[in-house]
């Protein structure tokens, strides 16, 4: 009989040892505050702020934009929740992470629903039946931002234009535009181009050539061509040339 109550005697110390540990454990972990698993809610904050205005009251568009704001965050915060839990419960049976942060997720855990709720309440505030497809919307807003942000970028990013190049006054298209092939045919009729404009210009402002004469044979000249018919001057005018004079007494011979 001894032998049987001994074991049984055993036995009932470690667990009641046990649930006097977890009772007191519990106590002192109720009151304890956790570090917030999530930073602040700006969204919330410029919801409640855009609610309390009342000089001058905000329209009812931009509220119902602020709360839809609060709504994508919100789904942005659950999905997170939904990807750390499993990891962290892993961790946490490993041994790997303290009980602080498992409790820091299951109080924003808690904090997340009563958010919803919230949110939902608003949401038929305005329209009603609105806050049944509210998180709907926000979800399919916050998909086609993460897809703008990864096609095009961060919002409000600065953008590089690239330097000038040299050939961009000159009419051509910037290197790298064009293929190869397209950009010499391009040079070829810039280059074409050009040609045409020197040679009109040319054409247009350039003077009149003079003609050589040619020396004749044995060495005479012709009468007349000992002097230059005209000088021209820089401005294009010329002096015009003087017949040769012929005296009075000459032509009475002749005469």
């Amino acid at each position: 009989m001894a032998s049987v109550l001994v074991p049984v005697l055993y036995v009932g110390i470690v667990i009641g040892s046990l649930l006097i540990f977890s009772h007191f454990y519990r106590k002192r972990n109720t009151g304890k505050i956790y570090e917030p698993y999530f930073p602040s809610h700006p969204e919330r904050d410029v919801y409640v702020t855009l609610l309390q205005q009342t000089d001058p009251p905000p329209h009812e568009a931009l509220l119902k934009a602020a709360l839809l704001r609060r709504a994508m965050t919100d789904v942005s915060r659950v999905v997170k929740l939904r990807e750390d839990k499993p990891a962290l419960q892993n961790l946490l049976q490993k041994g790997s992470i303290g009980d602080d942060l498992w409790n820091s997720l299951l109080q924003a855990e808690k904090e997340l629903e009563a958010e919803i709720m919230e949110v939902v309440a608003e949401a038929n505030t305005f329209v009603e039946g609105w806050g049944g497809l509210i998180f709907q919307t926000a979800g399919e807003m916050l998909a086609n931002e993460k897809m703008r942000m990864q096609k095009y970028g961060k919002v409000g990013k600065t953008v590089e234009l690239p330097a000038p190049s040299p050939m961009a006054g000159s009419g051509l298209p910037p290197p790298g535009s064009l293929p190869p092939a397209a950009m010499l045919a391009a040079m070829q009729a810039h280059a074409q181009a050009q040609a045409q404009a020197q040679t009109k210009a040319q054409a247009q402002g350039r003077p009149a050539p003079t003609s050589t004469p040619e020396k004749p044979l044995g060495g005479l000249t012709p009468p007349g061509s000992g002097r230059p018919e005209g000088v021209v001057s820089s401005d294009g005018e010329g002096e015009p040339s003087r017949p040769p004079s012929k005296s009075p007494k000459k032509n009475k011979k002749r005469r």
